[in-house]
């Protein structure tokens, strides 16, 4: 629940855009996240983002949502409270709904695909409502992983190749509206339950898989319960790195230049640390005995978005939109 509505959040952001008033050599970037000082994402901002702006601001980190709490951070920024935040899609909906289409099934195909659609000019309606509205620019995407389907079967009594392999499958997502709707456009039959729920259900076959990225499945030792993942990328999910505008218009065109170049290289970071992760976990989980396996992703892709195409879901998304993000894509 918002704590306040976007309308105040809106005015608050008004009354503050004349932004800080600091020297440019006394800069402090406050950063508050949800996330651990071990995520990937922290990791590179700590390390390459921090140095590269050491000259004329410091970087200052709060993890585990120990400055601000989660899902506040946005709010935050716009009253003057925060300087920075990693934001993902979801939150920017609660304000401005067409940014849900990012956080949509099959969207975003890969990594790259995400660099792409975030630095084309399809993008400047967003960042420019977001900047205006809400005192946020957006600097860089940064890649968070893919959410994969994960079975209790084996191989040889389901290979899932098409969204149709999946019919009769309980197959747990969370309980929100649009993660069932993702559910159900998969092919499966999504079955609501708790996070803390979900090893024992999978043991006793409660439920026939789960969906989550690979760290998770790792994390979660979900891998001693099932026998197969199947690589459907169905989500490739993302945050972006945000940063007040006042502050950014507070800063000289040149440091403006150097902490974007440092936000797009820390993004770089974490993506290529990511990416070789969850190849890394694929060996690890090959090791323990799962069949990993990629379907018929471009079977997956069109069956999806056709079941969002004319939905409650797509009602916000800007014409021609996904048509401009396909065609980025492969």
């Amino acid at each position: 629940m918002m704590n306040f509505t976007r309308r105040a959040v809106i005015a608050i952001t008004m009354a503050a855009i004349a932004g800080p008033t600091f020297a440019a050599d006394t800069i402090t970037l406050r950063m508050s996240s949800p996330a651990s000082d071990t995520d990937q994402r922290s990791v590179a901002l700590a390390e390459v983002f921090a140095p590269a702006i050491a000259e004329f601001a410091t970087y200052e980190p709060h993890y585990n949502a120990s400055l601000i709490a989660q899902g506040s951070e946005l709010e935050a920024i716009a009253s003057g409270d925060l300087e920075m935040s990693i934001a993902s899609a979801q939150e920017l909906a609660q304000f401005f709904p067409e940014f849900s289409i990012f956080a949509t099934g099959y969207v975003h195909q890969d990594a790259e695909h995400q660099v792409r659609v975030f630095n084309d000019p399809l993008m400047d309606p967003f960042k420019a409502k977001v900047e205006e509205e809400l005192g946020v620019k957006l600097l860089a995407v940064m890649y968070l992983g893919r959410r994969h389907v994960n079975l209790r079967q084996t191989k040889d009594e389901l290979t899932v190749m098409t969204p149709a392999d999946l019919a009769g499958i309980n197959l747990r997502m969370p309980g929100t509206d649009a993660w069932q709707f993702l559910g159900k456009a998969l092919g499966a039959n999504p079955t609501p339950m708790s996070f803390t729920e979900v090893y024992t259900a999978l043991q006793t076959g409660s439920v026939d898989g789960q969906d989550n990225p690979l760290p998770t499945v790792v994390d979660a030792k979900f891998y001693e319960v099932t026998n197969q993942i199947v690589l459907t990328s169905h989500l490739v999910d993302l945050n972006y790195i945000a940063l007040s505008k006042a502050t950014w218009d507070a800063l000289t065109p040149e440091q403006q230049v150097t902490v974007q170049a440092a936000a797009d290289a820390a993004a770089l970071s974490g993506r290529e640390n990511q990416l070789q992760k969850e190849i890394d976990l694929v060996s690890f989980l090959e090791e323990k005995g799962l069949e990993i396996y990629e379907p018929d992703l471009a079977a997956f892709r069109t069956h999806v978005q056709q079941q969002y195409v004319g939905s409650e879901f797509a009602a916000s998304w800007p014409e021609g939109v996904l048509e401009q993000i396909n065609a980025l894509g492969n």
